[in-house]
C-alpha cells in the first residue's frame, strides 16, 4: 500500500461516477463488456461490506443513439437529403434514461446485487427538506446492500439544455457526485475517466506526466487541460473542478475507467490515478510538495548528510535524544497503527513467522529509545583521527573516520528496523533511503513521521526518506554515482534480487542457519539452556538456532532425549537428518540448508568437531555458530576453525545482535567479507578520509624532500 493512500483502510461508503465517455462506445452504442467489467468490482465491494454508491452519465448519449436510429427508419429518401436537425437533448435523456436503467439492472441482476433509481435535479437541492429525505433514503437502500444509481434527470430539469448550462448547486454528474459525496458523508469520491488521471499538460502529449497527488496551491495554474471529453458535457476540467470542490472535505481519487480492476485498486491503496487529498489528509500522508523523482530523492540525502557533518557532536546527539523522547511520547500513535497493521497482515493471510517480525511487542517502543539514547551517548564516530604519520619535515598525514555518504536499505516486515537503522544514520552523519515492507506500512509511515519530525531544517527533512513505491526501487538501484550502499534486510530471495540488479555494494545476508554443536564433553545443564534460549526466545530471528548438531557418542544420552523432549513440550517442530530420523524415529528435514523462522529445527548426529565443522560449512550460511564443550582443545578448534561472522562458546547463538554487542544498535548483520562482517553498527556505516596538512611543501620530483613515514600520537 502506498503511503499516500493509507487512508482507504478507513473507507466503508465510496460513490463511483461514470462518465459517459466510460459508459458508451465511440460510436455512441453502450459499452457493454466495460461496463459489466466495471460493475463486477462493484459487486466486489458490496460484497465485502462497502456502502456503494454509483453516479452514472451517459443518458443522454445513449438515447441520442437511439433516437437519430429511430428518426433514421422513419426518414424518406428526400428527409435525408435535407440538414439535419440536432435532437433535443431533454428528449434524448428520457430515452436513453430508461435503456441505460434497464442495462444496470440486468447487470447487477446477474451478479445477484439489487440496485435502486434515483434521479434529481438541480433545484430539487434547494429544499432543506429533500436533503433530509434524500439521506434517509439512501442510508436505508445501503443498510439493505441495495446500490443506489444516480443521474440528474436532464429530462424535466430547469436548464436551458442538458451539457449548455453550467449554472445552479451542481451543473454537470461530476459535480452531482460532490455534492453527493458531502450531502451524504461518503469517505471516498472515485471519478472514472478515459484516461488514466490527471496529467499537467494533454495526455495526448508525450511530454505530459500524471500527478498522483494534486496540491492547489502547486498545480492550480500549471496544469494545460486537452479537449473537452468526446461526449458527455464533462471533461477533465471539469472533474478537476468537481474534486477540489468536494476534497474540502472528502478524498477524491480521478482515474481510469478503461483500466481493469481500477476501483478495487484504489481501495487497496495502489498508487493510482490522481489524488485529491483533504486538507487535513495532507498533514498526516507522505506526500512532498515537490515532485521528486529517485535520483532528486538520493542527491537530497547526500546535500543533507553533508549539512548533518557539519553540525557540532552535540547537536546530533540532542537529535536522537530527541527521537528517543518522541518514540516514548507518541508510543500510543505507534502502536495502534502497528496493530492495524498486524490485523491485516493475519486477515491476509500472511504467515506466523512474518506476523511475529511485524508486531511491536510490549515494552517494544521503550527498548528502542533506549537503544536510541545508548546511540545518543557513544563516542562521536565522525572525525574520528584513526592514525597520524609523519611523513617529512612538516608534513603530517592524518586517517579520519567519514560517514560512507548515502545508504539505501530495503527490509521486510520489522517496522523497530526502522527505528534502528535511521538512528544510526544520524548517529553515523549518513544520508538514508529506506523501503519497508507493505505489510508493515501503517508502521513505518508513523515511525518515519516521528523520526523527521526531530531533525531540524538547518539539516533537512530529505536526509530520511520514506520509499513507498516498489516501482522506484529499481531506478534507485541504478544510482551507483550517488548511492554509496545498499543494504537489505529479509529473505534469500529479496537479497539475490537486489544483489543481481545492482551495481552499488550491497552489504547483508540471505539467511540466517545458525547452529548449535554440542560435544561430548558438555555440560548438559549448561547445553539445554543454551538450545532452548536460541530457539525459543525468538524463533523468526536471524540469529535463532536452526540446526542442533549432535556428538554420535550422545545417540543413547538421556540428557538428549530430555532436550528433545523439552523442545517439543514448548512446541517446537523437529525434524531429522539420516542418522536423527533413523535413531530418534523423526520426521526427514527436507534439507539442511533450511532457516524456519518459526518453531521447528532440524538435529543431526555427527562424528566429532571436526564432522561439525564440515557439515556447518558445508549446509550453513556463515552468521552464527556455536559450540557446547567444557573442552578448552576441542572450542579452540571450533573458534578457528568455524568460518562464520560470529562464532560462540557457550553461548547462545542469540547474542548475535547489535545492541547486545554494544553497537547500540544494528542495520544488519553480514555474512560477506568486505567492509563489515557480523552485526553491523556505527562502524560498518563508516569509511576513512586522508588529511594532509602541509606548509608549502611540494613533489618535485621528490627532490630535497626526506620521507619519515614516522607514526605520531593520536
Amino acid at each position: 500500500m502506498d503511503s499516500s493512500r493509507v487512508f482507504v483502510n478507513n473507507v466503508k461508503r465510496v460513490i463511483v461516477k461514470v462518465g459517459t465517455a466510460v459508459v458508451t462506445r465511440p460510436d455512441g452504442r453502450l459499452a457493454v463488456g466495460r461496463l459489466g467489467a466495471l460493475f463486477e468490482q462493484l459487486q466486489e465491494l458490496n460484497s465485502q461490506g462497502y456502502e456503494v454508491i454509483l453516479v452514472s452519465s451517459g443518458a443522454v448519449g445513449v438515447g441520442r443513439q437511439r433516437l437519430r436510429y429511430r428518426k433514421f427508419l422513419n426518414s424518406s429518401f428526400s428527409d435525408l437529403q435535407k440538414p439535419q436537425v440536432e435532437l433535443d437533448g431533454k428528449a434524448c435523456a428520457a430515452v436513453g434514461q430508461s435503456g441505460l436503467m434497464a442495462l444496470y439492472d440486468a447487470l447487477f441482476t446477474q451478479l445477484d446485487v439489487a440496485s435502486s433509481q434515483l434521479l434529481v435535479t438541480d433545484n430539487d437541492f434547494k429544499d432543506p427538506e429533500f436533503r433530509n429525505q434524500l439521506c434517509h433514503t439512501v442510508n436505508t437502500l445501503l443498510a439493505l446492500k441495495v446500490i443506489p444509481v444516480f443521474n440528474e434527470n436532464d429530462a424535466v430539469s430547469t436548464r436551458m439544455a442538458p451539457y449548455e448550462d453550467s449554472s445552479g448547486i451542481f451543473w454537470d454528474n461530476d459535480s452531482l457526485a460532490g455534492l453527493l459525496a458531502l450531502e451524504l458523508k461518503v469517505d471516498l469520491l472515485i471519478l472514472l475517466s478515459d484516461v488514466e488521471g490527471l496529467y499537467n499538460g494533454p495526455p495526448s502529449d508525450s511530454k505530459s506526466e500524471l500527478i498522483d497527488t494534486y496540491l492547489k496551491e502547486k498545480h492550480d495554474e500549471k496544469i494545460t487541460f486537452g479537449d473537452k471529453s468526446r461526449v458527455g458535457r464533462g471533461g477533465m476540467q471539469a472533474k478537476v473542478k468537481a474534486a477540489v470542490y468536494c476534497a474540502t472535505q472528502v478524498p477524491v481519487v480521478i482515474t481510469s475507467g478503461f483500466t481493469r480492476d481500477s476501483i478495487l485498486k484504489v481501495l487497496q491503496g495502489k498508487k493510482v490515478g490522481t489524488l485529491f487529498p483533504t486538507k487535513r489528509m495532507m498533514n498526516e500522508i507522505v506526500v512532498s510538495t515537490k515532485d521528486i523523482n529517485p535520483r532528486d530523492m538520493a542527491v537530497s540525502a547526500r546535500d543533507c548528510s553533508r549539512r548533518l557533518q557539519s553540525i557540532s557532536s552535540e547537536e546530533r546527539k540532542k537529535i536522537l535524544l530527541d527521537i528517543a523522547d518522541a518514540l516514548v511520547a507518541n508510543e500510543s500513535k505507534i502502536r495502534a497503527e502497528n496493530e492495524a497493521d498486524v490485523a491485516a497482515a493475519q486477515q491476509a493471510g500472511y504467515e506466523k513467522a512474518l506476523i511475529s517480525r511485524l508486531t511491536l511487542k510490549p515494552g517494544k517502543i521503550s527498548s528502542l529509545a533506549k537503544s536510541v539514547r545508548v546511540l545518543a551517548n557513544m563516542d562521536d564516530p565522525i572525525g574520528q583521527i584513526l592514525k597520524r604519520t609523519k611523513v617529512a619535515d612538516g608534513l603530517v598525514l592524518e586517517k579520519i573516520s567519514s560517514p560512507l555518504g548515502v545508504l539505501l536499505i530495503v527490509f521486510e516486515s520489522r517496522p523497530d528496523a526502522l527505528v534502528q537503522i535511521a538512528s544510526l544514520a544520524i548517529r553515523s552523519g549518513n544520508g538514508l533511503l529506506l523501503k519497508g515492507g507493505k505489510e508493515a506500512m501503517r508502521s513505518n509511515v508513523i515511525l518515519h513521521k516521528i523520526i523527521t519530525e526531530a531533525i531540524p531544517t538547518s539539516v533537512g527533512k530529505g536526509l530520511i526518506r520514506l520509499v513507498t513505491s516498489r516501482d522506484e526501487i529499481g531506478d534507485l538501484l541504478k544510482l551507483d554515482d550517488v548511492i554509496d550502499l545498499v543494504i537489505p534486510r529479509g529473505s534469500n530471495k529479496l537479497v539475490s534480487q537486489i544483489k543481481s540488479s545492482t551495481k552499488i555494494p550491497v552489504l547483508g545476508h540471505a539467511d540466517g542457519i545458525c547452529h548449535v554443536y554440542i560435544d561430548k564433553s558438555a555440560d548438559m545443564s549448561m547445553a539445554k539452556k543454551i538450545v532452548l534460549d536460541a530457539k525459543i526466545d525468538y524463533p523468526a530471528a536471524c540469529n535463532a538456532m536452526e540446526t542442533l548438531l549432535l556428538h554420535k557418542s550422545l545417540l543413547n544420552s538421556s540428557d538428549i532425549k530430555d532436550i528433545i523432549y523439552e523442545l517439543k513440550t514448548k512446541g517446537v517442530e523437529i525434524f531429522g537428518g539420516p542418522i536423527a530420523c533413523e535413531e530418534l524415529s523423526l520426521p526427514k528435514a527436507e534439507s539442511f540448508h533450511h532457516e524456519y523462522s518459526s518453531m521447528a529445527c532440524t538435529i543431526e548426529f555427527v562424528d566429532d568437531v571436526y564432522a561439525a565443522i564440515d557439515h556447518i560449512h558445508r549446509y550453513g550460511s556463515a552468521h552464527t555458530d556455536c559450540i557446547v564443550t567444557s573442552d578448552d582443545e576441542v572450542s579452540d578448534i571450533f573458534l578457528k576453525q568455524v568460518d562464520s561472522a560470529a562464532v560462540f562458546h557457550n553461548a547462545s547463538t542469540r547474542f548475535s545482535d547489535g545492541a547486545r554487542f554494544g553497537l547500540g544498535a544494528e542495520v544488519g548483520i553480514s555474512t560477506g567479507r568486505i567492509h563489515a562482517r557480523g552485526p553491523v553498527g556505527v562502524e560498518g556505516l563508516l569509511t576513512t578520509r586522508w588529511i594532509l596538512k602541509g606548509n608549502g611543501q611540494v613533489v618535485n620530483g621528490d627532490e630535497g624532500v626526506t620521507y619519515t613515514h614516522k607514526n605520531l600520537p593520536l
